[in-house]
C-alpha cells in the first residue's frame, strides 16, 4: 500500500529523497533507484509499505548472525525492491522485480511475531530493509516499545543515509550489514553504490549496535589476497571483535563467472584473521565454523549447518574468562 515517506524534500513539482545516498530527484509519477518509492504530485510515497512476498521462521546463523542468540529462531521477513543493481544477485526475484505480496500492518506482523514459539523477534531481510524504511521504523517501535524482550535484527546493504540510521538504531539489537567490496569501482561498477557511504554506516552502527559483516567473495573481482586484507583491516581498526563472513560466490541473477575457489575462501580466512577474532567461511561444505576463545583456543560454540551446541553460558571464555563479543 502506499503511505508517505520520511526524509525527502519538495523541489516544485519534483522531490528529492534523502533516504539513502543516491538522493534521487523524482519527478511527478516517477520512481527512484529502488523502484519503490515514488512521487505522487509532490509526495515522496512507499509503495511496499506492509507489503511483505517473504516470510520464513530461520535459524538466526542464517542471517548470518553467528554471535547473536546463537543457537535461536527468528522471525525473517521481506518486501520487494533495492537500492542496488548488484549482477550477481540472491534474492534477485524480489529485489529487482515486483512478485505477488500480502499487507500486514505492523501490528498484524507483531502479533505472529509473537504467537511463534521459542522466537526471538523479528529480522528484516530477503530484499534490502533500509528502503522498506517507514515500515521496518514503525513495527520495531512498536514491538521493542511493546515487548522489549524481543529482538530486531536488520540484514543490509548498509546503503542509507545516517540520519535515518540513527532514527532506526535504538529499536535494532542487531546487525548483519554486507561489505561488498573495498574497491570504489567494484561498487560503482558491480552494484551501483559507494564504499565510502557503508563504511560510514558500518561504523556508525558499531558504535550502538551488534554488528557482523558479510563480505560475498567473487571469484576474480574481488578476492584478491589485498582486497580481503582492506576489508578486514578495515573492520579490525574499528574493533578485532567484529564478526567477519567471508561467502563463496556461486553464478547467479546476471553474473555466469565460474564460482569462486575453494582454495581462495579457505586462505582469505587465514588473511582476514590476522586483523579479527573471528571470521568465518560460507556457502563452503566441510569447513570449521566454529567459535574458539580468541586468547586460550577454547571451543565456545560448535555448529554443524544450521546446529548449533553453545558450550558457555556467558560472553566469558569458561576457561581463561576472556571476553567474549557475543550476545545471548
Amino acid at each position: 500500500m502506499l503511505h508517505e515517506g520520511l526524509f525527502y524534500q519538495k523541489q516544485n513539482d519534483r522531490v528529492k529523497c534523502m533516504l539513502c545516498p543516491h538522493n534521487c530527484i523524482i519527478g511527478d509519477k516517477k520512481q527512484g533507484r529502488c523502484s519503490v518509492r515514488i512521487n505522487e504530485n509532490g509526495v515522496l510515497q512507499s509503495t511496499n509499505y506492509g507489503e511483505i512476498t517473504s516470510m520464513a521462521v530461520d535459524p538466526v546463523e542464517k542471517k548470518p548472525l553467528y554471535h547473536f542468540k546463537p543457537g535461536r529462531n527468528i522471525l525473517s521477513v521481506g518486501s520487494f525492491g533495492c537500492n542496488f543493481s548488484c549482477s550477481f544477485c540472491q534474492n534477485y526475484a524480489i529485489a529487482q522485480y515486483r512478485p505477488k505480496s500480502e499487507y500486514a500492518s505492523p501490528e498484524k506482523l507483531i502479533e505472529a511475531c509473537l504467537d511463534i514459539k521459542d522466537n526471538i523477534g523479528i529480522a528484516f531481510t530477503y530484499n534490502e530493509p533500509s528502503i522498506w524504511y517507514e515500515y521496518v521504523y514503525e513495527t520495531s517501535k512498536k514491538l521493542k516499545e511493546s515487548h522489549p524482550e524481543f529482538s530486531v535484527v536488520l540484514v543490509t546493504n548498509g546503503y542509507i543515509e545516517v540520519e535515518p540510521l540513527q532514527k532506526l538504531l535504538p529499536y535494532v539489537d542487531a546487525m548483519n550489514i554486507d561489505l561488498k567490496a573495498f574497491n570504489p569501482k567494484y561498487y560503482e561498477k558491480v552494484c551501483g553504490g559507494d564504499v565510502e557511504s557503508v563504511l560510514k554506516i558500518i561504523s556508525e552502527s558499531a558504535k550502538k549496535t551488534h554488528v557482523e559483516v558479510t563480505t560475498l567473495l567473487v571469484n576474480d573481482l574481488n578476492d584478491s589476497a589485498s582486497e580481503v586484507e582492506s576489508i578486514a583491516s578495515y573492520l579490525g581498526n574499528l574493533d578485532r571483535d567484529i564478526p567477519l563472513h567471508l561467502s563463496r560466490y556461486f553464478p547467479t541473477y546476471k553474473m555466469d563467472r565460474p564460482a569462486t575457489d575453494i582454495d581462495v575462501m579457505v586462505e582469505s580466512k587465514k588473511i582476514a584473521k590476522k586483523y579479527l577474532n573471528y571470521v568465518y567461511l560460507g556457502n563452503v561444505q566441510g569447513v570449521d565454523s566454529y567459535t574458539y576463545c580468541p586468547k586460550c583456543g577454547e571451543l565456545l560454540v560448535e555448529r554443524a549447518g544450521y546446529f548449533t551446541e553453545v558450550r558457555m553460558d556467558s560472553n566469558k571464555c569458561p576457561k581463561c574468562g576472556y571476553p567474549i563479543n557475543i550476545v545471548f
